[in-house]
């Protein structure tokens, strides 16, 4: 990793002509902790930051203090922030988007019959694509606002990383689709002639359709599309300007990973869409990454250290070997180890006598003294085990990351430590701040 760019964090939040980043990545990887914790940072450093997040979780709500998120961005309390520095939190909120922009450019008669029309509560409401093209909306209506000087995005938990991207012209493909021209043209018809056309260019369709969905559902969609007829293109326009803002020096993507296989390989994916789409890319966040104080204590030693304490046997500070009844020992050991793993020599019993009441009474304490032995040697012998276990996890990891430094050795990396905990407050998000700046 040292011969990798150091992502460098607080230069970007704090340049004032850095007015969105973008956190993107695969599903389970930090992304919202990590949105939040940059606004946290950026607010008090001097920005009016508003996070957007689109977490169902809504896990940013309570490390915010915020008893809920809605579609109206709320500002976050307690924030030590300096020259007018503030942070305001919102959760996108889909179908509400929806309605916004239907109730914004329809005529009120128009917008009702679209609001209460079925087709359109089912589309609002999960049609695949929706939530990442309002999320896309979204992000162009608080830019619109002029009222943050930096935004941040939480994209959605996507089942792929690219839809974020690829929302706005999936929809589109969609308005502009045959299936959407053919419904529409009974509508530019009208009259009677338009339900004779419906009938005859829909003939076969609605053959099949009517009997998979009814053909109640085919004249909602029918219904909706008349009424929508005007707005397509507004979607269309709005979702080219929301790309093109998503391109302009402005913006900054943070790819968010974990240093796992699936998580780093759709994170190279991304990097590679990023660049294609010539859109700004600031680097990868590597997060939840381990570590150990004691690395310098491989796996296999503490593997074979610990099976020697299970055997009874007893590492030798000199010439490297167990002796008891002359077994050797898999390999030397250091001494500090040896220092650590050697148990006391058992301590001989004395003889039971026949009456156990005529007993001495010191006769029990080298019998407990050989079990508090056994005790500690079987918990020295654990404790090296979990120490063999996170240095194999450590090896994975570097493992990941090296692969993935070679595929991409420009990209700048920021690496955060993995948490004991849930971050669930301030206090955690600027501690991930912290994290997040430090680089590694």
């Amino acid at each position: 990793m040292d011969a990798v760019p150091v992502l460098e964090l607080d230069p970007l939040i704090d340049d004032l002509g850095t007015r969105i980043i973008v956190c993107c990545g695969a599903g389970g990887v930090g992304k919202t902790t990590t949105a939040a914790a940059l606004g946290v940072r950026a607010a008090e450093r001097g920005r009016r930051v508003v996070v957007l997040t689109i977490d169902p979780a809504r896990r940013l709500a309570q490390s915010m203090g915020i008893d809920s998120l809605d579609n109206t961005p709320r500002k976050v309390d307690g924030i030590k922030g300096s020259d007018g520095g503030e942070l305001h939190a919102m959760m996108l909120d889909m179908k509400r988007t929806f309605d916004e922009i239907v109730e914004a450019h329809a005529e009120p008669d128009r917008a009702r019959a679209i609001l209460e029309n079925p087709f359109y509560q089912s589309l609002s409401a999960g049609f695949a694509g929706t939530q990442e093209y309002m999320a896309m909306e979204k992000l162009g209506q608080l830019r619109a606002r002029d009222e943050w000087d930096l935004i941040v995005v939480d994209t959605p938990p996507s089942r792929s990383a690219l839809d974020f991207l690829d929302a706005p012209k999936r929809l589109g493909s969609f308005l502009d689709g045959k299936f959407i021209k053919l419904l529409m043209a009974p509508a530019k018809v009208g009259g009677r002639a338009g339900m004779k056309f419906l009938n005859v260019g829909m003939s076969m369709m609605t053959g099949t359709l009517g009997k998979l969905l009814g053909g109640q559902f085919l004249k909602d969609v029918q219904t909706f599309v008349a009424a929508m007829d005007t707005m397509f293109g507004g979607f269309r326009t709005r979702a080219d300007a929301t790309y093109r803002l998503l391109q302009a020096p402005g913006t900054a993507f943070l790819v968010v990973a974990t240093p796992e296989r699936d998580a780093l390989r759709e994170a190279a994916y991304f990097v590679e869409r990023l660049a294609a789409e010539e859109m700004p890319l600031a680097g990868l966040v590597l997060n939840r990454v381990h570590g150990s104080a004691a690395a310098r204590l491989s796996a296999e030693r503490a593997r074979a250290a610990a099976e020697n304490l299970d055997e009874g046997r007893i590492v030798d500070q000199g010439a490297g070997k167990t002796d008891r009844g002359g077994s050797p020992a898999t390999e030397p050991e250091p001494s500090h180890l040896a220092t650590a793993a050697t148990p006391a020599p058992p301590v001989p019993q004395a003889a039971p006598t026949a009456d156990p009441a005529q007993e001495p009474a010191g006769d029990d304490a080298p019998h407990e003294e050989h079990e508090d032995d056994t005790d500690v040697r079987h918990l020295t012998a654990g404790l090296l085990r979990l120490h063999a276990e996170r240095m194999r996890v450590l090896s994975r990891e570097q493992r990941t990351r090296d692969r993935f430094t070679a595929l991409h050795p420009e990209v700048a990396v920021t690496e955060v430590a993995a948490l004991p905990g849930d971050v669930h407050d301030l206090a955690g998000l600027r501690a991930i701040g912290d994290r997040l700046a430090a680089g590694r």
